[in-house]
């Protein structure tokens, strides 16, 4: 946002004082506080009035200083900001840091806080399950320092990313808004990683006292150096106290059940991938956590399933004890709903924006700690004795709160009542004074009336005037002479006051100001004796998260029937039974979900499973890998039975998309896609392909299909299950030892498809491609037409488009005679008896599909394509 500002020698001391601010944050709107006001000047004034839909006027309107500016009220200002956050902009809050009564000419102004979208900290409604993370990249040269935090909570996390590829799956995950990258970042970095997000460049200093606190369990340079970068450019933004940002925590990856941003999406775990809501999904299901902490764990759970089997089996035993005892975990679920957000409250508090209702949302969270405390020792198959041994109720925390802090405290802090009655003997004797001068004013009030007669008479007070004696015009004859001392005359009556009268006013203003200042420094001292308890408060928000996650897997077992999976410790075994699809069955109901089988055991690396549109393969699909990543995420599965190894990756191509932005056509997506996991996926992976091939030409396309199977098969080793259309490659069987056929069933009654969704072995014995056509309402017309031009085709072969293509005439047509009668007709002179071998021919002839992989066979066709197009 560049500025149209005057020459300073011709601005106003004050605007002079605005300019150097703003010189100091260029691309930020700069909120500049003035009275009970924050305005926007010049370009921001501009553009700010045009985003957040205000009024642009004028300062010094009628002379040649004219400058754009518009505003908006100090205690309305939250929405604004928020507006332009959204959007990618930051905002810079600059405040009056002196007392503007005692100011000797301007008053000091400072940048309080930068607001960016990376470090927004006010939740909005419905928004208190989400986290709100800033990342920060560090290239390293052949791979990249990756951290991330949310300011909120305190959470960070540092990694050490392999390539592009591994960093993209990390940022899609956790949903980035901004990241913070150096200042000399290579501008082919600079422009992918700036798609949709805001980049904010930082100098990489020296270590602050902060950034070597929350660095010191790390052991890579590197992963010191990208958490240095990230903190001080909160340190630079935020301007205040990070106590409550946790030490940094190493992590890779590759520790949890990897999944990268297609397999997030094409799967629905948590956002439905047509309308990025939550409904409709798996985590839509199994959400049946009471708190907003437990809410933003449960997501990191599904969004980061376990490989340590120990790990899994621990959860799951948690999960089976909660189940087995209904009572104790109705108890604790009454206890978690009056738990508010600790890690958040804990944020505040370090943040220094937390006020007196937080803190007894505090209190009461805390209170609640003993009970959970008893509800726990009440189970007694031990899977909770450590967690229970952990749990801090932090009762000095909640005592003090109890005897400080009034439960009904005002918001603000500033303006009294906050503070507890009988916390501190000279706030309350201020208070005393106050209350009797309160007296005091009511009975002089009683007397006055009494003595002059005049029933109107009254004792008030306002801000601006102070304590006064009012009598209205129509009653002033009435006022005996030299009673009173005139104050004011207004409109409609006279004020008055007398010596006692301003003796009692001064007395009560002084108390009530020096009330007002010490119960604001109590708040601090509470709030600071509050803060040094940050990390244990941190520790017991971690275990009750993970107590309320745990306690909503195991109610949303007992509701939707769930087993609890065998995880098994040898081989890769899989054997599913009569599995669902978590999310489907919720909408169709269990009596009519048709549940599937699932069985791969060490003889059976790939199922390829074929059938008509619309029969369930794809659900077949998704169904078994949701089922995976329930089991290894902690929580039990929507099967009759199930026996499952620990899978550490999943890939998927699953549905037709295109990438438009960067280029890319719906079969190089697709492509793409199953390079990911050829050139990843190891034996203990899980592989989901739904109609390899479909984006190209028919014979390209199975011929890719095949070439792909094969080398799963004789390369890979994961378990895949692999939809196709082409049911020429059931036949794969046959050359294929670990590949086994299914087939989802269907039946034609009277000329109309009845799906039966249930899977059968072997394969399709067709597709069915025009019954679901009509199952879609397509013209009768139309599908009698492809009726048609299905049977010629299949009794002449698939190279009898010609033939096909033949419109449909009522009577016989004659036909041209050829000399060959095999030979096709054509609108062009016969070609030479003998033609020369092109090169497109030449090099499919040396092709040896074969012993080819995937990215040879597309290469190939991309060549091919490129010379046909030349000619």
């Amino acid at each position: 946002m560049g500025e149209s500002m005057p020459r300073k020698s011709q601005t106003t001391p004050m605007m002079q004082q605005y300019q150097a601010i703003k010189d100091q944050y260029p691309d930020a709107f700069l909120f500049y506080r003035v009275g009970d006001f924050f305005e926007l000047y010049n370009d921001d004034a501009i553009k700010g009035a045009r985003i957040l839909e205000l009024k642009l006027t004028y300062r010094s309107k009628n002379t040649d200083r004219a400058i754009p500016m518009c505003g908006v009220p100090h205690h309305a200002v939250q929405a604004p900001i928020e507006t332009l956050v959204d959007q990618g902009y930051k905002v810079a809050l600059c405040e009056q840091v002196e007392d503007p009564r005692k100011a000797v000419g301007m008053v000091k102004r400072e940048v309080t806080q930068l607001i960016t979208p990376g470090t927004i900290l006010d939740v909005k409604p419905g928004k208190a399950t989400e986290n709100n993370y800033l990342s920060a990249v560090l290239p390293t040269g052949k791979d990249y320092g990756f951290a991330y935090t949310d300011l909120s909570t305190g959470e960070l996390k540092v990694s050490r990313l392999r390539n592009k590829f591994a960093l993209q799956n990390e940022l899609a995950a956790l949903n980035t808004k901004e990241i913070v990258v150096p200042t000399d970042l290579d501008d082919q970095d600079a422009q992918w990683l700036g798609v949709d997000r805001l980049l904010s460049p930082q100098t990489v200093t020296a270590p602050s006292a902060e950034a070597s606190y929350v660095s010191q369990d790390l052991e890579d340079p590197k992963e010191v150096q990208v958490v240095v970068m990230l903190m001080q450019y909160l340190l630079t933004t935020q301007k205040r106290s990070l106590a409550h940002i946790q030490k940094a925590v190493a992590y890779q990856p590759s520790q949890y059940l990897d999944m990268d941003m297609d397999a997030r999406v094409n799967l629905d775990i948590l956002k439905n991938s047509r309308t990025g809501r939550k409904a409709d999904t798996l985590l839509a299901v199994v959400d049946q956590t009471k708190t907003a902490m437990g809410g933003r764990l449960l997501k990191q759970w599904l969004d980061r399933p376990l490989l340590d089997i120990k790990a899994i089996n621990a959860r799951q035993e948690q999960v089976q004890d909660l189940l087995d005892h209904y009572f104790e975990r109705s108890e604790l679920q009454q206890s978690l709903t009056q738990v508010y957000d600790l890690e958040r409250l804990a944020g505040r508090v370090a943040y220094g924006n937390v006020n007196g209702r937080d803190l007894i949302q505090l209190q009461t969270s805390l209170d609640q700690i003993p009970s959970i405390q008893a509800i726990l020792d009440q189970l007694d198959d031990g899977a909770f004795e450590k967690m229970r041994a952990q749990l801090d109720p932090v009762t000095d925390v909640a005592d003090l709160i109890r005897r400080s802090i009034d439960p009904e405290a005002k918001l603000s802090i500033t303006d009294g009542g906050v503070i507890l009655a009988g916390y501190n003997q000279q706030l309350d004797t201020y208070r005393d004074t106050n209350r009797n001068g309160a007296k005091w004013m009511a009975e002089l009030e009683a007397h006055e009336r009494e003595i002059t007669g005049i029933r109107t008479l009254k004792v008030n007070n306002t801000s601006a005037a102070g304590w006064f004696i009012s009598v209205p015009n129509g009653s002033l004859d009435k006022v005996p002479e030299d009673r009173y001392e005139r104050k004011m005359t207004l409109t409609n009556a006279e004020r008055f006051t007398t010596p006692e009268l301003k003796e009692k006013a001064a007395l009560m203003l002084t108390a009530q100001e020096s009330a007002a200042g010490l119960e604001y420094d109590l708040f601090q001292e509470i709030r600071e004796q509050v803060k040094a308890q940050i990390a244990r408060l941190q520790k017991l928000a971690a275990l009750v998260a993970s107590l309320d996650v745990l306690q909503g897997f195991a109610t949303v077992s007992e509701n939707n029937h769930y087993v609890r999976p065998q995880m098994a410790t040898k081989g890769h075994d899989v054997a599913v039974h009569g599995g669902r699809h978590p999310v489907v069955e919720q909408v169709l109901g269990t009596q009519q979900y048709i549940p599937n089988d699932v069985i791969m055991d060490h003889d059976t690396d790939m199922l390829l499973i074929t059938g008509p549109n619309m029969s369930g393969k794809s659900t077949y699909m998704r169904q078994f890998a949701l089922i995976v990543i329930m089991a290894q995420a902690g929580c039990f599965v929507p099967a009759d039975s199930a026996e499952l190894p620990v899978f550490d990756q999943i890939f998927t191509r699953i549905g037709a998309a295109d990438n438009l932005a960067q280029g890319q056509s719906t079969f190089m997506v697709e492509m793409m896609e199953a390079d990911a996991a050829l050139q990843h996926a190891t034996a203990s992976s899980l592989i989901l392909f739904d109609e390899i091939g479909r984006g190209t030409a028919t014979y390209d396309g199975m011929a890719l299909a095949q070439a792909i199977i094969e080398y799963l098969h004789d390369h890979v080793h994961a378990k895949t299950l692999f939809s196709t259309h082409y049911h020429e490659l059931t036949s794969l069987s046959d050359s294929l030892s670990k590949l086994q056929n299914v087939h989802v069933g269907a039946v034609e009654e009277k000329g109309t498809l009845v799906f039966l969704h249930k899977m059968l072995p072997g394969p399709a014995d067709k597709s069915y491609g025009i019954h679901v056509a009509k199952l879609a309402g397509l013209p009768d017309s139309l599908l009698k037409r492809a009726d048609t031009i299905l049977q010629k085709l299949e009794a002449n072969g698939a190279n009898s488009a010609e033939v096909a293509a033949q419109p449909v005439a009522p009577e016989p047509q004659p036909v041209a005679q050829v000399a060959e009668p095999e030979a096709q007709l054509s609108l062009f002179e016969p070609e030479p008896v003998k033609p020369k071998v092109s090169a497109v021919e030449k090099k499919l002839r040396n092709f040896d599909l074969m012993t080819a992989t995937p990215m040879d066979a597309m290469n190939l066709l991309y060549d091919l394509q490129k010379q046909l197009k030349k000619k």
